[in-house]
């Protein structure tokens, strides 16, 4: 075994020009050892490899992966030069192919190094100090791969006139308005904890928050708690998730009464484009769309999976068998179904034909995805308090992902849109169980699902 020692973790013209002698000369990847820095043993490594001469031939690689291989090697995972290495000196022309597991491998390598340029760039969060020179701002990032060279360039180009450094556990960067220079590894301790220009951004960023855009999921996702330490705007942000339905709230009755409590004409323009819906196959076998239907102030929202047979020709929903069991259901409950919003999941009925009998299928992942922007809009209108799902799909539109009765039912959730979610079976469910006991059992189980989350508003 021989080793190649490159410069730095992010010596893409170091590996370069060691992988380009290495392929020229036959060498075969399990005969080297990369490393980085002279500190960095190796015990099967004991000699440095001389690196053959280059042939007379040029090493000729598709653009793609060039490209690759530039992102890749800023990746944390020290096996990234090896996995690189062998992807050359085997076949590079494999890159196109997307479904071969080692370029499969470093794709998503390269994503995640992209994904953390992104981050920085997003997330990096100057303070401001004053030195002999003048103002300087400093920042301090931590960096899951080693991006902070790759990224400098932005930097330098976005906040040309500022002087600036950016610090980080591995380098730290320096801009002075002409000479973008290097410094060592910094720790948190030493870039500054605030300055005064905070207060005025932190009343800024609070006064532009509009809770009516809130997806807590979708913001989790996008700004991860991990970054938010650096950043002084999250300090105001658990409050204002915490206060944003109340705000959201205060802003809709607002509207409502500045236009003349036009949401009834806004509800039946959005019925009315919802019956042309074509965002998936479903309308083309269903006789039509079957809209929700009930107050577009219900403080309460039933969310079921789709159309049966029956709902499918009237074109109402819940008005076949199940529709009979939730209503049952509900009264037992204490709940007047007039003050209810129904609807449903997906909008069109799904179905298996068997001679005249259209018999239930159940929707797919797709068909409940596309029609998530009708349930969307209805949930924007009526604004309820509370949206219980009715069965597993409905339990998906509502959360965002696929989940479990078992593991949802009766328990109060936070939804992605704002409000309260609750979790419980399908009234179709009931009517399918073959033995009586079990499902009387299962009917009062599901009642008290029903009482227990109107008792949430309460």
């Amino acid at each position: 075994m021989r080793a190649v020692t490159l410069a730095a973790e992010d010596d893409f013209e170091g590996w370069r020009d060691a992988a380009r002698a290495l392929a020229q000369a036959h060498v075969a990847p399990p005969e080297i050892v990369w490393r980085v820095g002279e500190g960095s043993g190796d015990l099967f490594a004991a000699e440095p490899l001389a690196l053959p001469a280059a042939g007379a031939t040029t090493l000729k690689v598709p653009r793609d992966f060039v490209q690759l291989a530039q992102t890749v090697v800023l990746h944390s995972d020290p096996q990234r030069f090896a996995l690189l290495y062998t992807l050359l000196a085997t076949d590079p022309h494999r890159i196109e192919d997307r479904a071969d597991p080692l370029v499969r491998r470093l794709e998503l390598m390269a994503k995640a190094v992209r994904r953390d340029i992104h981050k920085m760039r997003a997330f990096v969060r100057f303070r401001e100090l004053v030195d002999d020179a003048g103002a300087r701002f400093i920042a301090w990032f931590e960096p899951e791969h080693h991006i902070v060279r790759a990224n400098a360039r932005f930097f330098v180009e976005r906040f040309a006139s500022m002087r600036w450094s950016i610090l980080t556990p591995e380098v730290s960067i320096h801009w002075d308005g002409k000479t973008l220079s290097e410094g060592p590894a910094a720790t948190r301790g030493d870039a500054p904890a605030d300055d005064p220009v905070e207060a005025v951004w932190k009343t800024y960023y609070a006064s532009i928050f509009n809770p009516a855009r809130l997806k807590t999921g979708a913001m989790l996702k996008e700004m991860p708690r991990k970054y938010w330490k650096n950043m002084p705007e999250t300090a105001l942000v658990k409050e204002l998730v915490a206060g944003a339905r109340a705000r959201e709230t205060a802003m809709v009755e607002t509207a409502r009464a500045s236009v003349g409590g036009n949401v009834e004409g806004a509800w039946e323009a959005l019925r009315d484009e919802a019956s042309a819906c074509t965002r998936c196959p479903l309308y083309q076998p269903a006789t039509q769309t079957v809209f929700g239907e009930g107050p577009l102030d219900a403080d309460m929202m039933l969310v079921g999976e789709q159309p049966g047979d029956q709902e499918d020709l009237a074109g109402r929903a819940f008005v076949g068998p199940a529709g009979q069991m939730l209503d049952k259901a509900l009264d037992e409950a204490g709940i007047d179904r007039a003050r209810v919003y129904v609807t449903n999941a997906v909008k069109h009925f799904k179905f298996e034909p068997r001679g005249k009998r259209r018999i239930h299928a159940k929707p797919d992942a797709g068909e409940i995805t596309a029609c998530r922007w009708w349930y969307e809009q209805e949930l924007a209108l009526v604004r309820p308090k509370l949206v219980v799902a009715l069965g597993a799909t409905a339990a998906r539109q509502i959360t965002g992902k696929a989940a479990t009765i078992s593991r949802l039912r009766g328990q109060q959730l936070a939804l992605p849109e704002g409000g309260t979610g609750w979790v419980t079976v399908h009234p179709s469910y009931l009517l399918r169980l073959p033995d009586a006991e079990a499902a009387a059992q299962a009917y009062r189980d599901f009642v008290a699902d029903l009482r227990a989350a109107w008792a949430l508003l309460d």
